[in-house]
């Protein structure tokens, strides 16, 4: 974090603006945007705004274009957009799902003083509205409150209150056919490491259970009025919080096991990898008073395939898309061993991939990734990817034996409607 230096004067209305340090050298950033005006009344005023899908804030929010980076700016009371950014700050060092903080500043004209929050539009996200009033995104509403549970869990895990969970404070970007939950709004955040105590997580949940009853009838509301189908009915407060406890035991409960039931272990993994966790350690370790073993589990964020892709490929991914695609990396990877008589490296098998099956496949998906984007749905080449190849393995299972990837692209189109 550093403060725009001398050599780039602020506006007199502005002061205290404070950017990231990747961000300090573009000295002309947020310069020219209608400062001696209150935010709410920017429309018409500045050639730079966007509309894109938003959720309903309680603070005025307007979306910036530039260089074709998109940034979101949202109007706080004075000095409180610089504690949203430190928290933000904080929330993304223990890389948690949440919007980018870029910076923050303060206004101060003759009718109004106000601070500015300033963080990355989340590409290819969606607010909670769209979700249930646009036709086409029906599959992601089974993973809704999944993917909010899930970051809950997170959360606490990682000792943030969120003071103000809601559907409205939250985006969702579409992963591998699932929903993966960011925060996005940190006003009423508090950290308490390394865990949340017990009273912090009671109170976070209730808050939670209250603002998404009320949201969801109000969604039903609105769905009425529009004479359109909601499938909102099965979703409240309640039903949320018990797929959060059910998240929540199984990710931090301890077991007892006894020497000669070691193959539990893989079946705890397996259960952790299904929630969507990774895990970075397992201990074993002797209880008192008994021959038997404690195993205990250290639960790592869910970046875990996403950092192993990006280090062996440099692609960038979503976490539950990252993960189909390192477990196909190791299987090609024993296919590799097997074909070439000798142990082959995962780097290797990376590259192999890489080269001979993921870019070709993209390169035949190229015209339904320009239908999807005429379409504005925004999908992303990993998440058409992944979608191939749950189609691989539908077309696999009635063949009986895998039918390789150019069949299930082929298939993928014509079925889709691109001949």
């Amino acid at each position: 974090m550093a403060s725009i230096d001398d050599h780039s004067p602020l506006p007199e209305r502005l002061t205290n603006l404070t950017l990231r340090s990747e961000f300090v050298n573009y000295s002309t950033l947020f310069m020219d945007l209608p400062w001696d005006l209150p935010m709410k009344e920017w429309e018409g005023h500045s050639d730079r705004l966007e509309q894109v899908p938003r959720g309903i804030s309680r603070h005025p929010v307007v979306f910036v274009n530039y260089d074709g980076c998109l940034y979101a700016l949202k109007e706080l009371p004075a000095g409180i957009a610089k504690r949203e950014y430190d928290l933000l700050r904080q929330i993304e060092e223990v890389r948690l799902p949440a919007v980018m903080p870029v910076g923050y500043l303060d206004v101060h004209t003759y009718s109004f003083q106000t601070s500015i929050l300033i963080t990355r539009y989340l590409d290819r996200s969606l607010p909670y509205r769209t979700l249930f009033m646009r036709s086409g995104l029906d599959r992601y509403r089974d993973h809704f409150l999944d993917s909010l549970a899930g970051l809950m869990v997170q959360l606490h895990l990682a000792g943030v209150y969120w003071g103000d969970c809601s559907l409205s404070n939250t985006l969702f970007r579409r992963d591998a056919g699932a929903l993966q939950a960011y925060l996005v709004d940190a006003e009423t955040a508090e950290i308490y490491p390394p865990r949340l105590p017990p009273p912090h997580r009671f109170q976070d949940l209730l808050i939670m259970e209250e603002n998404v009853d009320g949201e969801m009838r109000e969604l039903a509301n609105l769905a009425q009025v529009n004479r359109t189908t909601s499938a909102s009915l099965h979703i409240t407060g309640s039903n949320l919080r018990q797929r959060y406890q059910r998240l929540w035991d199984e990710v931090t409960r301890e077991e007892i096991i006894s020497p000669e039931e070691r193959y539990r272990v893989q079946e705890r993994l397996r259960a952790l990898n299904a929630l969507g966790f990774s895990v970075g350690e397992v201990r074993l370790e002797t209880s008192e008073n008994t021959e038997k073993l404690r195993l205990r589990f250290m639960v790592t964020d869910r970046n875990f395939h996403r950092d192993q892709l990006l280090g062996l490929t440099g692609m960038a991914a979503e976490e539950m898309q990252a993960r189909q695609m390192m477990n196909e990396i190791q299987e090609l990877k024993a296919n590799l061993s097997i074909q070439n008589n000798r142990s082959t490296p995962l780097g290797v098998a990376a590259y192999h991939w890489l080269e001979h099956i993921y870019e070709p496949t993209i390169k035949s998906l190229a015209p339904m990734l320009d239908l999807k984007k005429n379409q504005d749905l925004g999908i992303s080449p990993a998440e058409l990817y992944c979608q191939v190849l749950e189609h691989k393995w539908y077309l696999s299972e009635q063949a009986h034996q895998d039918v390789g990837h150019q069949a299930a692209v082929e298939d993928y189109l014509k079925r889709y409607g691109i001949e």
